[in-house]
């Protein structure tokens, strides 16, 4: 009979010791300050910080070409005539419309409806 009393109480304190734990890590980690949350968070905040390491990218770009309009008057002609065409004196601009676009498979159409003669005689 005492062997059995030792492994009872044995029993009694684990199962004891988890009533009293299971709630403490059910609290840590599904409460608000959890650990699923934080995990979120932690998400949250590498998606933040890859934006602004791409805004401030974008930023630096903005900056060069600022400078650049400011300093270089080539780049300010290059601007002036792409993005608002506009010309020096005497320059004429001559538009096409709807001209066909030359490619390769356009250059090796076979005759005659798609047809290879090599095989007629």
């Amino acid at each position: 009979m005492a062997k059995k009393r030792p492994k009872k109480r044995f029993i009694s304190i684990i199962l004891l010791l988890f009533c009293m734990l299971a709630p403490l890590v059910a609290w840590l980690g599904f409460s608000k300050r959890g650990f699923i949350n934080l995990y979120k968070m932690d998400l949250e905040r590498q998606k933040y910080i890859d934006r602004i390491q791409a805004l401030r990218k974008e930023n630096q770009e903005i900056m060069d070409e600022i400078r650049r309009l400011k300093e270089d008057p080539s780049y300010v002609e290059r601007v002036a005539r792409e993005e608002l065409g506009l010309i020096k004196d005497n320059e004429v601009i001559f538009r096409f419309r709807n001209l066909p676009q030359v490619t390769e498979n356009t250059e090796k159409k076979p005759q005659e409806g798609g047809r290879n003669n090599a095989g007629k005689q």
